[in-house]
């Protein structure tokens, strides 16, 4: 029996962290590694539906998710279950690590929300990032997080993040 690519399709579990702590994890399939950029697809991990008043987050959704080893952020693009794009959810965090099958990632609680028309983009959670303490603990992280929230918001209004993905 040959195996069909489907079959053959590698399975990880991206491991969200956030202060220290594994806030979630989640069977992801890899769909690309380059070295410095995993891509993987997985359907929305939460419990039940999560409204942010600007876009609501429910099963059947499925998010390809890009994660960098090299940068201070990853990529997430939300569709419907009927694959119409919702948007892009962008993660402020610490360059991804890969460990076998586990992708392991550092939430610092800054988050960009770029509409999928492009029109809206919303920049969350900075009053949970200063509550954080980073800035006291680790000053070269809290600079790099602001930086990359900075790069995101200058490419979602200026390109689009289709380019980036």
């Amino acid at each position: 029996m040959s195996a069909s690519s489907a079959e053959m399709r590698e399975e990880l579990e991206v491991v969200l962290v956030k202060a220290g702590r594994t806030k979630i994890r989640y069977p992801a399939t890899l769909l690309a590694d380059d070295g410095t950029r995993v891509s993987v697809r997985a359907p929305w991990a939460g419990e039940g539906v999560r409204d942010f008043g600007f876009v609501r987050f429910e099963p059947g959704d499925v998010f390809t998710e890009h994660y960098w080893r090299d940068r201070w952020y990853a990529v997430k693009e939300v569709r419907a279950q009927d694959g119409t794009l919702k948007g892009w959810y962008c993660d402020i965090t610490r360059p991804a690590v890969r460990s076998g099958a586990e992708l392991v990632v550092e939430d610092l609680d800054l988050d960009l929300w770029v509409s999928g028309d492009g029109r809206d983009v919303f920049r969350l959670d900075e009053d949970e990032f200063a509550a954080s303490g980073l800035a006291g603990r680790d000053p070269g992280a809290a600079a790099a997080a602001a930086s990359a929230l900075d790069e995101l918001e200058v490419l979602a209004r200026a390109e689009g993040l289709t380019g980036l993905v």
